[in-house]
């Protein structure tokens, strides 16, 4: 008995899991009857239905209404279908879904075109990667070839900057000669800067000879004087001096480069000039032409000397004289040990005329005929140097031509005012 009921428990257990709800076979059985006569019932009120449209003689569709009941049966015939497809264990097939179909609004035509544009969508933008590297990288390469490009000029100007090979150093020396600081290039030759350059050349060991470059008729004795002392202790110091002449070497010019271990001139090279002058301007008639007097208020007698408002007297222009004659005894005097010659021999030459660079070296004035790079050549030969790397020490510069030369040209000329326009005259 046991056994029985499980078995049944099992069976009924098993219908349960399967289906929503239980349903009692009998029940079913009688259900399908009853489904059965419904559908009968539905047939023949169909049939009916037909033979009343074939009677009837008009052409209109006949409406034919339903009762209650009816209705009923029809719903009843449906569940119990339904009811039906459940116990056979089909599943229940449900009324296929109408798609529905989604309206998309065209686009409003433009007015004046008479065509429809499409719809864009808006791009996407991608997050651009920093380029931050990439621009700094960039600003370092150019500051990189401007700076390259700037030791190649100063290269072109000052030689081999970096060589640590044997070096033959150029001293340019051209304008009129002054005593005051002036940047080369600008049409003086400062004392201070040939003085400066020649001191930096001997500091370098591996400078083996100096070349000076002149290109001056001279200008101050005291520019000349102070050239002339540095020139002659670079070479007692065993360092090679050469001086090469331009156009003109003259006065102070030649003055400073007597003391040369050898001096190349160029067979029209204007040199000599050996002797000193002061002058002086009398304005007075002029002056007293236009009205202008003179108050001069002075605690000694010569003290006015060279004010241009009046002449010198006698006693002034016998202190003139001997001023002059002193400084050219002294320019006399070291030529003469320079070019080792007699005063009387140099005296004989010292009369303020001018020599070409042929004449001059037939008198002993100038040692060898040459132009700028026979000068280079000497010196290398002098200093015992192979293919030497030619040093240019004050050479002008891009900066010094572009840069502040016309403000440093009016402090100039401010400065050698005395030597050229200077009432009280200058002495050279």
């Amino acid at each position: 008995m046991n056994g029985d009921n499980s078995d049944k428990n099992t069976e009924d257990d098993s219908e349960y899991h399967l289906y929503p709800y239980s349903i009692d076979k009998n029940k079913s059985d009688d259900t399908q009857t009853e489904s059965d006569e419904i559908q009968t019932s539905g047939v023949s009120e169909d049939a009916e239905i037909e033979t009343s449209d074939e009677i009837t003689e008009d052409d209109s569709p006949v409406i034919v209404e339903t009762s209650e009941p009816v209705k009923e049966e029809v719903e009843t015939q449906v569940e119990e279908e339904t009811s039906n497809d459940i116990v056979s264990g089909e599943p229940v097939n449900a009324a296929p879904e109408t798609p529905v179909k989604e309206e998309v609004a065209e686009p409003a035509p433009q007015t004046g075109t008479g065509y429809y544009e499409p719809s864009r969508e808006t791009p996407v933008v991608k997050k651009k990667k920093s380029r931050k590297w990439q621009y700094v990288a960039i600003v370092l390469f150019l500051l990189f070839v401007i700076g390259i490009g700037f030791a190649a000029i100063y290269q072109s100007f000052n030689g081999d900057l970096y060589s640590s090979n044997d070096k033959i150093a150029v001293i340019y020396i051209e304008g009129t000669m002054v005593t005051s600081s002036v940047p080369g290039g600008l049409g003086y030759a400062s004392s201070e800067e040939i003085s400066d350059n020649i001191r930096k050349a001997l500091n370098d060991d591996d400078v083996k000879a100096i070349v000076l470059r002149i290109n001056s008729g001279g200008g101050s004795s005291t520019a000349g004087e102070e050239a002339y002392e540095e020139v002659k202790k670079a070479s007692e110091s065993g360092v090679p001096v050469v001086v090469s002449m331009g156009s003109t070497a003259a006065s102070a010019a030649y003055h400073l480069s007597s003391p040369a271990d050898l001096i190349v001139a160029n067979p029209s090279t204007m040199t000599g000039s050996i002797g000193t002058i002061w002058q002086f301007q009398n304005l007075s008639e002029y002056y007293d032409k236009e009205g202008v007097e003179y108050y001069i208020v002075k605690s000694g007698e010569f003290k006015d000397m060279g004010n241009a408002a009046r002449g010198l007297s006698d006693d002034e222009k016998e202190y003139a004289n001997k001023v002059v004659a002193e400084v050219y005894s002294n320019f006399v005097a070291d030529v003469a040990e320079s070019r080792d010659m007699s005063v009387s021999e140099v005296k004989s030459l010292a009369d303020g005329r001018i020599y070409t660079g042929r004449e001059a070296k037939e008198l002993g004035l100038v040692d060898e005929l040459g132009n700028f790079y026979d000068a280079i050549d000497m010196a290398a030969d002098l200093a015992g140097v192979d293919d030497p790397t030619i040093v240019y020490m004050n050479k002008p510069t891009l900066s010094s031509l572009l840069f502040g030369s016309e403000a440093d040209a009016d402090a100039t000329a401010e400065l050698v005012y005395y030597y050229e326009d200077s009432p009280f005259g200058y002495l050279t």
